[in-house]
């Protein structure tokens, strides 16, 4: 079984699935709950591929990212919510 990480950490070009969300283990400004229900309506959700396209310049922030078929923007503080394979 290949080790989960939080999508937040990973670096760009890395592809894999979700495995689940864990919005309370991250920093965001954002309450738990309100962090996941947004994530889960950008398409983050288990089972859905994912894969580091881009990185911002300055801190490497934030990260596009494609998940299945759309391509989306996020901060990798709401990525640490993402823990993905």
């Amino acid at each position: 079984m290949t080790e989960l990480q939080s999508l937040g950490k990973a670096k760009r070009g890395f592809a894999g699935r979700i495995h689940s969300i864990r919005a309370e283990d991250c920093d965001s400004i954002l309450p738990p709950a309100e962090l996941e229900s947004r994530l889960i309506e950008m398409g983050f959700v288990e089972g859905a591929s994912v894969e580091i396209l881009h990185e911002g310049m300055f801190g490497k922030d934030p990260i596009a990212v494609r998940v299945d078929n759309a391509t989306v923007a996020i901060r990798r503080r709401e990525a640490m919510a993402i823990m993905v394979a």
